[in-house]
């Protein structure tokens, strides 16, 4: 019965590789919400075809390369094409499951490199990570006859093979493509440039948390081999958020978020390589240094190093996978399903020799293989799109994708009838493409009558102390707005990521009025009387001369066109 749910064949081993396919929609949560909402629809269609593109070339070359039984020297599988010249004796079970975490060592670059590739070279470095250069690395471990898997070094579940590829790939691939504009101030000033969803990002997270299980525990060999990863699965991210969230509430004075939701990723990837191989203390201690790790790594990488990598994706899975490799070295019980045992428990340096010796030529491997890749990707096709593209957004740029959210799209564009015309690539003047108001020239408008607007800026929570005493005047008539901006206080500075967001935009409400019969006074009285606290922050009112009002349905102007009486 143990055979038909676990192994290489059983069908827990199928679930959990189906559970590994979900983990794309959790890196394109994440993605997608730490990233601009004019980015949205290009990030997700990389993600989708990360691993579209993936199985195309993974089946042609890949998994030959990766896990054939004609393996050269213990470095590289002969690719006999099995999969297509003796379907029925083909390991299927085998391709899929690899397949999956294939496509996951490929979605991690995404990421670092967000808001400012082409897409026709993303598709191009996306398939030759799958094609060639995680195979080739991962058979080196993964395959029984791979030199390192010879030699003893392992990664249950992929901290290197994996999870340090893809962030290796994404930092290399980060420093050739150079940072966002805006993102780095000539002076050496780092600017945070905040993702546009927190939300979609905690989705991410969860999904890919739920997902790992899959990850880590596909290949457990028995009930009691399940449980003993899925805790170790469930300890070092819980406590790896934990110790961020303390560690960056000490640091910055309130606990920050989404460097929270990065460390539940960095113990996630941590654990990865040790799952099967530690006890609850170790996976704590695995834990505990992942949430101090990724704070350090993803704010010298940024601040000190001035590499711009938007998720964080070294540091998550670059540095973490370093980290995990070598706890399997550390903390390795010799109790787990691999037998190991590691340095704290008694096994000496021998297994920690063997995770670095490991860890080392993967990284050269890598980092030898994109530098080439992207290389050659910018001095071809080209790697980075236009200043003017990347300011406009690569939704629309790269896809013709107005907006990624419908419901946001600029007025007009997509609205309009289908016998009206837009000529959008023409310079509009100022004066025809903003209603221009003149404050304090014109007192009266054409028919004699002293029309007013007034501008009221205030705290959201003062608007319906506002609106009540508008009614008492007999003024119903306002319209309403949510706006953000700072005064000469800018308030405390708050941080994004570990880097200070110095202009501290505030949410506002902006209330504007026009009055014709109303006294101007009552209506500013009022209004103190109203937002008055003595507080900093209360408010501004503005106040301007307009020099007439034109009704559209019926063309009266003046006095005549603010009466509302039907």
């Amino acid at each position: 019965m143990a055979e038909l749910i676990y192994g290489g064949t059983g069908v827990w081993f199928m679930i959990g590789a189906l559970l590994v396919f979900f983990m794309q929609c959790g890196f394109a949560m994440v993605e997608t919400g730490f990233t601009r909402a004019k980015n949205a629809g290009n990030i997700i269609m990389k993600n989708l075809m990360d691993f579209c593109i993936g199985t195309v070339v993974f089946s042609l070359l890949g998994f030959g390369l990766m896990m054939s039984e004609d393996y050269v020297a213990g470095f590289i599988g002969v690719p006999n094409l099995n999969m297509f010249t003796d379907w029925m004796n083909f390991d299927w079970n085998s391709f899929v499951f690899q397949l999956v975490f294939c496509a996951t060592a490929a979605t991690i670059v995404s990421g670092a490199m967000a808001e400012r590739t082409k897409f026709s070279a993303y598709c191009v470095y996306s398939a030759i990570i799958s094609l060639v250069v995680y195979p080739i690395e991962a058979g080196w471990v993964w395959n029984g006859q791979g030199w390192l898997a010879q030699l003893g070094c392992i990664d249950f579940a992929g901290s290197i093979v994996i999870h340090m590829v893809g962030g290796i790939s994404a930092l290399v691939g980060a420093i050739i493509l150079g940072p966002r504009i805006g993102k780095y101030g000539k002076n050496g000033k780092v600017n945070a440039i905040p993702g546009h969803s927190i939300t979609l990002g905690a989705l991410g997270v969860f999904i890919l948390w739920f997902a790992w299980y899959g990850f880590n525990g596909a290949a457990a060999e028995d009930g009691a081999r399940l449980g003993q990863i899925l805790l170790t699965t469930t300890i070092a991210p819980a406590v790896a958020t934990v110790t961020t969230m303390l560690f960056t509430w000490i640091k910055n004075g309130k606990p920050d978020v989404s460097m929270c939701l990065n460390a539940s990723l960095a113990g996630l990837v941590a654990i990865t390589a040790g799952c099967a191989d530690v006890d609850a203390i170790g996976a704590a201690v695995i834990g505990i240094v992942s949430g101090i790790l990724i704070v350090v790594a993803v704010e010298f990488v940024d601040i000190k190093l001035k590499i711009d990598d938007p998720v964080g994706a070294f540091s998550v899975h670059g540095v973490n996978g370093m980290w995990g490799g070598l706890a399997v070295g550390l903390f390795a019980t010799g109790n787990g399903q691999n037998g190991i045992t590691g340095l704290f428990y008694g096994g000496g340096f021998a297994q920690l020799g063997k995770q670095a010796l490991g860890i080392v030529t993967i990284v050269a491997w890598t980092v030898v293989c994109m530098i080439i890749v992207f290389t050659i990707i910018k001095k071809t096709v080209g790697l980075r799109v236009t200043k003017d593209e990347e300011m406009k957004g690569l939704d629309i740029c790269e896809h013709g994708l107005i907006s990624a959210y419908a419901d946001f799209m600029p007025i007009g564009v997509g609205t309009a009838s289908l016998d009206e015309t837009f000529d959008v690539d023409s310079n509009v003047p100022v004066t025809q493409a903003v209603p221009v108001q003149l404050a304090g020239k014109y007192d009266m408008a054409t028919d004699g009558t002293k029309i007013t607007k007034i501008d009221i800026l205030l705290k959201q929570s003062k608007l319906e102390a506002l609106k009540e005493e508008m009614d008492k005047l007999g003024i119903t008539g306002m319209t309403v707005s949510q706006v953000l901006g700072c005064g000469a206080q800018k308030g405390k500075a708050e941080y994004y990521r570990g880097v200070a967001i110095e202009s501290n935009l505030l949410p506002k409400m902006k209330v504007e009025i026009v009055v014709c019969k109303v006294p101007v006074k009552a209506v500013v009285d009022a209004a103190v009387k109203a937002l008055y606290t003595g507080h900093i922050g209360d408010g501004k009112i503005f106040i301007y001369d307009v020099e007439d009002v034109v009704k559209v349905r019926t063309g009266e102007t003046g006095y005549d066109a603010m009466q509302d009486v039907e």
